[in-house]
């Protein structure tokens, strides 16, 4: 009986929801041109470029945590942290779990002066992933460069 009740929810879950789900997997950012584009863009380090990209893949992928924290990186590096942040909290809302945006707001966080939200990203991927995976290290070395350099 749960397992029926769990089908039906599944099927009357709307279809605008089911894209969105959709749109945030790895092969779907892979098959978006707009997608790739940004991800060429930030490789070369073209972030206007990249931020056009990730503004129209937000158009046709709505709800892509991976899209909003693109843009967040692009933006940071442009220098508009308003915006930075802007993008990055809605990947985090999209996906609280975004390892990634956790780790990227927490760099902008550091380039705002503002330590202490950072070790809040800090934990939270601890949390998340451990002390073991990735983000987590990058954003504690980020931390530590920051209390040394100020």
């Amino acid at each position: 009986m749960k397992k029926l009740m769990f089908v039906l929810a599944l099927a009357s879950v709307s279809p605008n929801l089911m894209a969105n789900i959709v749109a945030t997997t790895p092969a779907a950012n892979k098959e978006n041109a707009d997608f790739v584009a940004g991800s060429k863009a930030i490789g070369r380090r073209d972030w206007k470029a990249a931020v056009e990209s990730f503004t129209k893949a937000a158009q046709t992928m709505p709800g892509n945590a991976d899209v909003q924290n693109n843009l967040g990186y692009a933006y940071r590096h442009l220098g508009d942290l308003d915006k930075s942040f802007t993008h990055y909290k809605e990947a985090l809302r999209i996906d609280p779990k975004h390892r990634g945006a956790h780790e990227y707001i927490g760099q902008a966080y550091l380039k705002a002066k503002q330590p202490e939200k950072a070790a809040e990203h800090l934990a939270a991927l601890e949390s998340i992933c451990g002390k073991g995976c990735e983000e987590y290290q990058d954003l504690a070395r980020a931390i530590e460069k920051y209390g040394k350099s100020n």
